[in-house]
């Protein structure tokens, strides 16, 4: 299963090759990019996360993107929606998941919003509008705020096995995303 180019505005989404894990795990070891995950991923944890994206594209047709800036090189967030397993429940477990990562010097642009709006336009076209969870930290008020304009609404408060606190998210299938 090859994934879609998406280009926005300023920006251009693929489906993620081996030659992006270097520069997906260079952003993920500045401890400003993953302060709210906990501790930065090791390259072994890191190298599980990305193949199993990898497996969301080829088994479900849809997974993260890989994100840079229009006609530029650099590798600048990984966002989009794939399918996980997490051990939350049965009211998040087995469902399509969103989430955004941007490097840290590209916060504050716009740049998450502005992906996840076309990759819920493309995400819908496609697959049908469906329920879509998502887990963000409870201190993180960037990532809410945005998770509300993107139509979800929180469900709960839970913890992942290491337990982090994370809040539990939900957007109902919407029709005309």
């Amino acid at each position: 299963m090859s994934g879609p180019l998406l280009t926005t505005e300023r920006l251009e989404l693929w489906q993620p090759v081996a030659a992006d894990e270097p520069d997906n795990f260079s952003m993920m070891q500045d401890p400003r990019t993953w302060h709210y995950f906990g501790a930065p991923p090791t390259r072994l944890d890191h190298v599980t996360r990305f193949m199993r994206n990898a497996g969301s594209w080829l088994l479900h047709g849809y997974g993260s993107f890989a994100v840079r800036e229009r006609g530029r090189p650099a590798y600048i967030g990984n966002c989009g929606i794939f399918h996980t397993w997490r051990g939350l429940g049965e009211d998040f477990d087995d469902k399509p998941e969103a989430g955004w990562i941007m490097a840290a010097d590209q916060t504050g642009k716009g740049y998450a919003r502005e992906v996840m709006e076309a990759v819920f336009a493309w995400f819908d076209r496609v697959h049908g509008p469906r329920e879509v969870v998502c887990i963000i930290h409870p201190d993180n008020a960037p990532s809410i705020a945005l998770a509300e304009r993107l139509g979800f609404a929180p469900t709960r408060d839970s913890a992942l096995p290491d337990g982090s606190p994370v809040r539990l998210f939900s957007r109902p299938g919407v029709r005309g995303s």
